[in-house]
């Protein structure tokens, strides 16, 4: 017999098996729906008398309440109680329509007309009561009669309760063991369905079903354990294993996909931590060099990879200086460049010379650039301040690219706040430390530089120079030519001190006509030879105002150097009595502290 006819028999005999089936489950169900019906009637009853023995027993308590308090509350409570309680044809009624049989009302009917007869004792009670008759109300609700009248009314109820139970359990298993046999043949029916149509789909089964999923099993636990190098097996059925195979191997592409983007925004956040705690240690910088480090420690870790160069521009010399490099850059060698040799500088914009988009190379790179690189300008206010140089890794993706190239511009962004923040600082700090007129640092900076040279001074035992300048007869040049022509000769001299200065020479005015030239490292005789060569400049002046020369311009020299005239902290006052006697001396000239000025500062 050939496996068609076979699967045809076999598919009657299963549409056969399943409509007899549904049959039996359907008697079943009716069966189950009688036995609820008897379930649901018992709670029927239940609720209806439920409460009919309690309701007796709240008005006994409310009426023996005010017979022995008087309180009229009580008869209030009563009241409300009575009229919760049906009369005896519409609590029989509602139970016949139930379903109660004739014995069960019987009984039911009973135990109501006991309830009423002590609800008509109650009332003869409470209207003793009432009228002053308290002996003969507690007589009637305390009596034995009445006692007994109330346990006549539960012994009644519990009847009616047993009756019920009798009735209603016999009911219920009638309906269960019903409901139980058409579920047994039900059951039976459904596993020879069953068993037939496994038979028949048994090499179906085994051979379109089974194998391929035992296939993408082992696949998709794999997948469901995020290994999403399981590859799925290339099915060529075209049914719903089919599809499903497709719909894992589409669920393998998205779970890849959302790892990428997983491992992209970890690594975003990984990037925009470290932007901002170097963010946070930009502001706390208190010096260009600070910021130098910070951004030579910090840029490789938010742009790895990306090799580069910082460069400050010197703007008194319009020049970008290299500040630091990462990463060994291979371009970009000069240590100085002027900002027209970058076109980033040039357009205020970020400049990519090589890349999908062809553009000019930049000079600073030697002309023609064989790597990809990036120039970022570091602005603030409009204003080019700086560069940011990178060197692009080789073999990124593009959108890798970009998504960099953004973080770099964050970078660029955070680096140039930071860097014209400082600058403003040193420009507040120097218009506060400066003197306006000589270009000199002012007295508040020669207290704090004073001190700083002291502690080295004494703490390395290094020698320290002070000479104390005045220039002579200062006030005839206010009184005969006026104070612009005083500005003129402060302007010069202080021009003279610096040209006199080296490298860690400080010079100051203190106010007036009075300078301070500190020289650390210098002895006695190196700092009366300075002093010599500063008051030579100081007589080969010539100062003109408005055309006319102003006459010849001396000072008066106060020396004193540590550790020859004693303590470091008194050189400033020794070196200040060494300046008077210079001018009682006859000024223009230089004289040397002695010890007895020292010693007269110290004291």
């Amino acid at each position: 017999m050939r496996l068609s006819t076979i699967t045809n028999y076999a598919y009657g005999a299963t549409v056969f098996l399943t409509l007899a089936s549904g049959t039996v489950m359907l008697m079943a169900s009716s069966a189950e729906q009688t036995e609820r019906a008897a379930v649901e009637q018992r709670s029927t009853f239940d609720q209806m008398t439920a409460t009919l023995e309690e309701d007796v027993y709240r008005q006994t308590e409310q009426a023996r309440s005010f017979v022995i308090t008087g309180d009229p509350t009580h008869v209030i409570a009563y009241r409300r109680e009575k009229a919760e309680l049906h009369s005896v044809e519409q609590r029989v009624a509602h139970l016949q329509d139930a379903g109660a049989n004739i014995s069960e009302l019987g009984a039911l009917k009973q135990a109501l007309r006991w309830a009423d007869a002590l609800v008509d004792e109650q009332e003869a009670a409470i209207q003793a009561a009432q009228k002053g008759d308290g002996e003969t109300g507690r007589k009637i609700l305390f009596g034995d009669e009445y006692g007994r009248e109330l346990d006549r009314v539960a012994a009644q109820v519990g009847k009616f309760q047993y009756m019920l139970d009798q009735r209603t359990e016999a009911s219920v298993r009638r309906a269960t063991d019903t409901a139980r046999q058409w579920r047994f043949m039900s059951e039976l029916m459904l596993g020879a369905t069953a068993l037939l149509f496994l038979c028949v789909l048994y090499f179906i089964l085994k051979q379109r079903i089974l194998r391929p999923v035992v296939r993408l099993s082992d696949v998709v636990t794999r997948l469901a354990a995020q290994d999403f190098a399981a590859v799925p097996p290339e099915l060529p059925q075209v049914d719903e294993i089919g599809d499903m195979a497709q719909a894992v191997r589409i669920f393998r592409e998205n779970g890849l996909e959302r790892q990428r983007l997983e491992q992209e925004r970890d690594a975003d956040r990984v990037t925009r931590d470290q932007l901002s705690r170097m963010t946070q240690r930009l502001q706390g910088c208190d010096s260009i060099g600070d910021l130098v480090d910070i951004v030579g420690r910090f840029a490789p870790e938010i742009a790895p990879g990306f090799a580069g160069r910082l460069y400050i521009q010197d703007m008194r010399r319009n020049a970008m200086v290299q500040a630091c490099q990462w990463l060994e850059p291979r371009q970009s060698q000069a240590p100085e460049f002027a900002p027209s040799a970058c076109w980033a500088l040039r357009r205020g914009q970020t400049h990519k010379p090589t890349g999908e988009l062809i553009d000019i190379p930049c000079e600073h790179l030697g002309g023609q650039s064989a790597i990809a690189t990036i120039c970022i300008p570091l602005t603030a206010q409009g204003e080019s301040i700086g560069l940011l140089y990178f060197e692009q890794p080789d073999n990124v993706p593009a959108d890798q690219l970009n998504r960099a190239e953004k973080y770099l511009e964050m970078l660029a962004e955070n680096i140039g706040l930071a860097l014209a923040n400082l600058r403003l600082r040193d420009a507040l700090r120097q218009m506060a430390m400066a003197d306006p007129l000589t270009g000199l640092a002012n007295r508040r900076r020669f207290d704090a530089v004073f001190k700083e040279q002291i502690a080295l001074a004494e703490s390395k035992d290094a020698p320290l120079a002070c000479l104390m300048i005045d220039i002579d007869h200062f006030k005839r040049f206010n009184d005969n030519h006026g104070h612009d022509a005083g500005d003129a000769v402060l302007r010069a001299v202080g021009d003279v001190l610096h040209e006199a200065l080296r490298e860690k020479d400080c010079a100051f005015r203190l106010g007036g006509e009075e300078f301070v030239l500190l020289m650390p490292g210098f002895n006695l005789d190196q700092a009366l030879d300075r002093a010599r060569m500063v008051q030579q400049k100081i007589q080969d002046l010539r100062v003109e105002h408005r055309g006319d020369e102003l006459g010849p311009v001396t000072a008066s020299f106060g020396l004193a150097a540590f550790p020859d005239h004693g303590r470091a902290e008194t050189l400033l006052r020794t070196a200040d009595a060494a300046l008077l006697r210079a001018k009682s001396q006859g000024r223009d000239r230089i004289v040397i502290a002695t010890v007895r000025d020292a010693a007269s500062q110290v004291a």
